[in-house]
């Protein structure tokens, strides 16, 4: 899966069985990866003598709306893997007869479940009150221009950076890079380097893993130096 993807996938396979009865069906959903969610799915099909009246084809769609735009017939021994995001939305249609396939599922090395640890462990118990009043005026403004999932989000990069001991300055410019407000273009790399993780980590706890946007904070951060407060999550983020 390694080869076939091109993804640095880790040593850890989950094998699930599964077994669909007459009459049932699985509607349109993506599985997006949230954080510590696998990324890749192998479907591999267990339907002997299957005919096109036995229903259960898997079906890729471009989005909830739209029409089927791929289908796998559930053939005996017949695999079918894919790549999991936002954007992933398959569905199997109705079956008649039993329908049994075995799924193996690969994680990503930059999503594993030890960091969907390290995230839930660093925003526990967030109350945006212990951010630095200094912030309170670029906030309220903030909030009243933008969407709620975006100063959130940004209220949550700030709260990383509070965590992770940084100043009120490098917390504010944290917070403007998250919402949209400001580019992060300091020339000190421990500063940009921070704000860049927050804001990540950020991503992770409020939406989903984004592997383009992982490959762009991977190489925007490729060649600075570890510094030693971000050493738990950078290397948990990027690891070698």
């Amino acid at each position: 899966m390694r080869e076939i993807t091109g993804l640095p996938l880790v040593n850890r396979v989950l094998v699930t069985a599964q077994r669909m009865l007459p009459g049932q069906v699985i509607g349109i959903h993506s599985d997006r990866p949230l954080v510590g969610y696998e990324i890749v799915r192998l479907v591999v099909q267990l339907n002997k003598q299957w005919q096109a009246e036995h229903g259960g084809v898997l079906e890729l769609f471009s989005s909830p709306e739209s029409d089927a735009v791929f289908s796998v017939n559930p053939e005996y021994n017949k695999a079918f893997g894919f790549l999991l995001h936002v954007d992933s939305y398959h569905a199997v249609t109705e079956v008649t007869q039993p329908r049994q396939t075995v799924v193996f599922n690969f994680w990503h090395a930059a999503n594993t479940p030890e960091l969907a640890a390290h995230v839930q462990a660093l925003f526990t118990n967030i109350h945006f009150s212990e951010l630095p009043t200094l912030l309170n005026p670029i906030a309220s403004a903030a909030e009243l221009s933008l969407p709620e999932d975006t100063t959130f989000r940004a209220g949550t990069a700030a709260i990383a950076l509070h965590r992770w001991g940084y100043d009120e300055q490098t917390i504010v410019t944290g917070y403007q890079h998250s919402a949209g407000l400001s580019i992060c273009d300091t020339n000190d790399a421990e500063t940009y380097a921070a704000v860049l993780l927050a804001d990540w980590v950020a991503c992770l706890y409020r939406d989903s893993f984004d592997l383009a946007r992982w490959n762009i904070l991977r190489h925007e951060l490729e060649g600075i130096e570890i510094f030693a407060r971000l050493i738990p999550t950078w290397q948990l983020c990027l690891p070698e």
